[in-house]
C-alpha cells in the first residue's frame, strides 16, 4: 500500500501524483507509473502504486460492469457504480449504487432545480 490519505473528495479509481522513485506495490523490483485510488471511505482512502501491468489490470476491473448489492435499494442489481450522496457530504460514506437509483436520483435533483429555477 503506497499510502492512506485522510478524507477525500474522489472516488475509487482516480489518479494520484506518484513521487519520483516509487516502486510497485504489488512487484517491488518494478518501477511504479501510476497511483490509483483504492478502497475508499468517509474516513480516507488507500492509494495504490503499480507498474503498467497492475494499472492495465485496475483499469479493465474498473470499466467492467459489476453485478452486485445496491446498498440504496437494498436489491441484487446491475451496473453498480462507486457512488456518493450529495447531502452526506463532498467527503462523505462511498456507497455500491445501482443504475436505477443513480437515474432516480438524477430526477429528483433535476425536478428540484426546476421548482427552485
Amino acid at each position: 500500500m503506497a499510502d492512506v490519505t485522510g478524507p477525500t473528495r474522489t472516488l475509487p479509481g482516480a489518479a494520484h501524483c506518484l513521487p519520483p522513485g516509487t516502486m510497485c506495490d504489488a512487484h517491488p523490483k518494478r518501477p511504479a507509473v501510476a497511483r490509483i485510488q483504492g478502497e475508499t471511505d468517509s474516513f480516507g482512502s488507500e492509494l495504490i502504486d503499480c507498474c503498467e501491468e497492475c494499472k492495465a489490470n485496475i483499469w479493465a476491473a474498473i470499466r467492467t460492469k459489476r453485478n452486485g448489492y445496491c446498498e440504496w435499494c437494498k436489491t441484487i442489481a446491475e451496473d453498480i457504480r462507486d457512488h456518493r450522496d450529495f447531502e452526506e457530504g463532498s467527503s462523505g460514506p462511498v456507497y455500491s449504487v445501482c443504475a436505477g437509483c443513480r437515474a432516480k436520483e438524477l430526477q429528483r435533483l433535476e425536478c428540484e432545480l426546476s421548482y427552485y429555477d
